[in-house]
């Protein structure tokens, strides 16, 4: 017969069940609910017998349809009493136990059972000497050194130590009494811990606070639930902000229901383990952002000392226990996982506080995740026998009231860094005056540097504007010697130039010159030209050149003219004779040109200059 997928849901008045069975026939099916108690069966599909928390009765106003598209009954029983709450609506497993007697035998029993070998396994070694298991017959002997969920095991690490090891850090539990337990899992903390990651986590906190600041799905659904019970002051059904995933439903219906007889001091540990568990759990959910990996089984049992060395806690004073799991949990998470910042330790806690609050449903999924995710690591599917599977059944059943008791427990247990026996603020404290002295020396340092680099530039600049200085004044002494000196010799040169243009004899149209000392021409002014010398005048000897230059234009009134002058310097540039060295005079008293001057005529060079030009 196969058990088949179902929910529960209600209103004030009815109580509705929806059972899937796409392979039933719907004219083939039977149905029985009275009080507390409701079956049903529908060939192959066979729900045993449901547990409700409420009764309900038949008056006539049950209801039952058959959707054929998607093959689910949806049934309607009356409740008993119209407006009652039925709490643990959707605690699957723990619908589903049967009312019986209950037994003190333990969970885990030996049965007997011979296999044949098949002659595809591999041979085995016959000659290995062995012992054989001797079990515990009839009635248990009493547990020496228990562990497990609520101390109820005992013996199962015996056989497996070797193949094992990787789950839990204590070796050989089954002898370590708790007391050992605890100094060996205190003196592991403190050999692991060290100061250089948690300072480098402390002061480089960039991916740390990405981490802190991400927001898991119970953070919502906790704003959710207390926007609610403050606007109307009552407290409301958690199912409304925990909904479970249809996977989620499926483990839920597969666990076998059990029940578990806890005393006093075992009830102490159980929740305590719980608190344990959540705080892991939580850390792991943040450091990962919700995306799980291959080593998220690493990190939840690493964390919690309850999984990893079986640590066993009593309630010694009111809320001492609680304080002494949260201790627990700040050491490991600052001695083993990737990030290892005391922020993670105090926001695991809130996350733990807000799980509690929003009640058993968000603590059972919570639950069936760790399971799921144990299954899927070969080595820590082990944890899920010793520890969650029983986790996951018993949270079902415990009172919302119980668990409302202990988040207020765990929310007046304070927790600081002092508490975690590592010296952090000593730690930290010296790390802030290596910080606060490295950035003194820096500065100090930076400041010697602008100052050298300032007193340099300062030389340099005093240097540079003394040579500059010293440059400039020399320049202008060599300026202005220079410029008198070029001054002078270019008024020498112009004076030179005027007297030769007064003794140079004018050259006729016959070839004739006269001497120096017979004036060209009466009462006119004398012609003076420009030589090479004279182009770098200043501009007052030009204008005054230019003065006399336009004076000397008007010896075109004579006979022996301009134009003469002109005709004969162009002729001597075609066809230069050669130059005679003295000058000849006739017997009339009229100086002939005869020889040429030694000094060149202004007129000549004046017209060859233009024509180049």
């Amino acid at each position: 017969m196969i058990t088949p997928a179902f929910e529960l849901t209600q209103d004030p008045d009815f109580l509705t069940v929806i059972i899937r069975v796409p392979y039933a026939r719907a004219s083939e099916f039977d149905v029985y609910f009275e009080g507390e108690d409701f079956k049903f069966y529908a060939k192959p599909y066979f729900l045993r017998q449901l547990t409700l928390p409420g009764r309900i009765v038949e008056d006539g106003r049950e209801k039952a349809s058959y959707n054929t598209d998607e093959g689910t009954f949806t049934i309607q029983l009356p409740k008993e009493i119209p407006g009652q709450y039925f709490e643990g609506l959707d605690m699957l497993t723990s619908l589903l136990a049967p009312k019986k007697s209950r037994s003190a035998k333990p969970l885990v029993e030996e049965i007997a059972a011979s296999a044949e070998l098949s002659e595809e396994e591999e041979e085995f070694d016959w000659e290995i000497e062995q012992t054989p298991y001797e079990g515990s017959a009839g009635s248990p002997a009493p547990l020496q050194h228990p562990y497990g969920f609520g101390n109820l095991r005992s013996g199962v690490f015996q056989r497996l130590q070797d193949e094992l090891g990787d789950v839990i850090d204590i070796k050989d539990p089954d002898q370590t009494p708790a007391e050992e337990r605890r100094r060996k899992r205190l003196e592991a903390e403190a050999a692991k811990f060290e100061p250089d990651h948690y300072l480098a986590d402390l002061f480089e906190d960039e991916g740390i606070q990405r981490v802190l600041m991400y927001k898991p799905w119970w953070v919502d659904a906790h704003e959710k639930m207390t926007a609610l019970q403050g606007e109307s002051h009552q407290e409301h059904d958690t199912h409304t902000f925990v909904v479970f995933s249809e996977e989620e439903r499926e483990q839920m219906r597969k666990f076998t229901n059990k029940s578990h007889l806890l005393d006093k001091r075992s009830c102490h540990h159980v929740y305590l383990g719980l608190i344990d568990i959540l705080l892991a759990y939580c850390y792991e959910i943040r450091v990962t952002e919700g995306d799980k990996n291959v080593e998220s089984s690493w990190n939840i049992r690493k964390l919690s000392a309850t999984l990893c060395w079986l640590e066993v806690r009593f309630f010694i004073q009111s809320f001492s226990c609680i304080h002494d799991v949260l201790v627990s949990f700040g050491r490991r998470v600052l001695c083993y996982p990737l990030y290892r910042h005391f922020g993670l330790v105090t926001c695991a806690l809130s996350d733990t506080l807000m799980i509690l609050q929003l009640g058993k449903a968000a603590v059972l999924k919570c639950l069936l995740d760790i399971h799921k995710i144990f299954l899927e690591s070969d080595p820590a599917y082990i944890l899920n026998d010793l520890f969650i599977t029983d986790y996951c059944i018993w949270i079902q059943k415990v009172k919302s009231k119980k668990l409302a008791a202990l988040s207020q427990a765990l929310q007046k247990t304070t927790l600081t860094k002092s508490h975690m026996g590592l010296e952090l603020e000593e730690l930290e404290a010296a790390a802030v005056l290596v910080q606060e002295e490295e950035n003194a020396l820096k500065a100090a340092g930076t400041v010697s540097k602008q100052q050298l680099l300032s007193s340099e530039s300062e030389t340099s600049d005093s240097e540079e504007s003394s040579s500059t200085s010293s440059s400039e004044t020399e320049g202008s002494d060599s300026d202005e010697r220079e410029s008198s000196t070029s001054e002078d010799g270019e008024i020498n040169s112009f004076q030179g130039t005027l007297e030769e243009e007064r003794t140079a004899p004018l050259i006729d149209c016959n070839g004739s010159r006269q001497g120096t000392n017979t004036p060209a021409l009466e009462g006119s002014e004398e012609k003076p030209k420009l030589s090479l010398q004279s182009l770098s005048l200043p501009g007052k000897l030009i204008e005054e050149l230019e003065m006399q230059m336009h004076s000397a234009m008007r010896l075109s009134e004579q006979p022996e003219g301009l134009a003469t002058a002109g005709c004969t310097s162009q002729e001597q540039e075609e066809n230069p004779a050669p130059e005679p060295d003295r000058l000849s005079e006739d017997p009339a008293g009229k100086g002939n040109f005869l020889e040429v001057s030694p000094k060149p005529n202004p007129l000549l060079f004046l017209c060859s200059t233009n024509e180049d030009k």
